[in-house]
């Protein structure tokens, strides 16, 4: 069964604000609300207002960092949720990015599979009540144990995964992996790359679940469509693990103009050197109906959990906030 979700804290809108937001998403026959973080509000805090302010809702994060929070810390902070909303969260981490981690928090941005490995297998124990004591090539602990974990049963845990190593990893390791940033017709090669993880770990592969980030603007103004994306795609696919992730599937020749011009330090050819057509594949834009044919096209070719992220285009937060509404009341399961 596929279930919908979306991305929150909705731009715009404070936290505080969320409540009547969480609670119309409910109605509307969404199952899932994910949060992030980047550089705004972590990505626990608002899923204990929704643990409290829903009743259905899966909560998850997409993702919690592996290199800014210890193992005690993550495996802590994600109990919390499930004490407070028993059997409805999901503990998604990732390595991230260099850029947040080692530019950001001034932590080496070093190993990035083998800390998610090592962080998957030392969460995985504390989540099963076993008192770890464990020294790994990237991680260790002695003697970490949650004991409250018998209050409430433990989070699912979901790994997030670009490129093959990392989506077999999640395959093998967690309940699902969670994308991001691809279109629809890359949805296979990163499913298959999962699937073969989970095979290989003597698991079903058809079982696992594929959380999959989907950036959304409700709009049928081609000019604005094609500044938010262009906007975007500058921002992320220049980072170097969404630049690798993109030559993985097979995007490098075209987007060498947009890198080589970012490398130069020309921020205004890179964005302009963007194709039109990585635009289209990236972000799903038009009218509702068109959306919503778009966002099917990524659960056709795999994906179990659309989760989607609304991108307003003003420069007011109080009419950012009212577009994100109003895109997740036009693109609800039961409107």
């Amino acid at each position: 069964m596929v279930r919908f979700g979306f991305t929150f804290p909705f731009d715009g809108l404070p936290l505080a604000a969320h409540k009547e937001a969480l609670q119309e998403a409910e109605r509307l026959g969404y199952t899932d609300a994910w949060s992030y973080e980047v550089d705004g509000v972590d990505c626990f805090s608002p899923l204990a207002l929704a643990a409290v302010w829903t009743e259905r809702l899966q909560l998850g994060t997409a993702i919690a960092n592996v290199y800014t929070r210890s193992p005690l810390t993550l495996a802590m902070s994600a109990m919390a949720i499930a004490e407070a909303a028993p059997g409805r969260m999901a503990l998604g981490i990732g390595s991230g990015s260099s850029v947040i981690v080692e530019r950001w928090n001034g932590v080496p941005f070093e190993r990035p599979y083998g800390r998610v490995r090592d962080m998957a297998w030392l969460l995985t124990r504390a989540f099963a009540g076993e008192k770890v004591s464990e020294r790994l090539p990237t991680l260790g602990v002695d003697g970490m144990r949650l004991s409250r974990r018998a209050l409430a049963p433990p989070p699912k845990l979901y790994i997030a995964a670009l490129r093959e190593k990392m989506l077999a990893l999640a395959g093998a390791a967690s309940d699902g992996a969670i994308i991001n940033w691809l279109g629809a017709r890359d949805v296979p090669k990163a499913v298959a790359a999962a699937r073969s993880g989970a095979e290989r770990a003597g698991k079903d592969p058809s079982q696992l679940e594929v959380v999959c980030r989907i950036f959304v603007c409700l709009s049928t103004d081609a000019a604005l469509v094609d500044f938010l994306g262009r906007r975007a795609i500058a921002g992320y696919l220049t980072v170097p693990v969404y630049a690798k992730f993109h030559e993985w599937l097979g995007r490098g020749e075209i987007l060498r103009p947009m890198w080589d011009a970012w490398d130069a330090g020309d921020r205004k050819a890179a964005t302009a050197a963007i194709p039109r057509q990585t635009i289209d594949d990236l972000l799903v834009s038009g009218d509702a109906e068109t959306c919503r044919r778009k966002i099917q096209a990524y659960v056709d070719a795999g994906v179990t959990v659309p989760v989607l992220n609304f991108l307003p285009a003003s420069g007011d937060p109080a009419d950012r906030a009212r577009q994100s509404l109003e895109m997740l009341r036009q693109l609800a399961p039961n409107a």
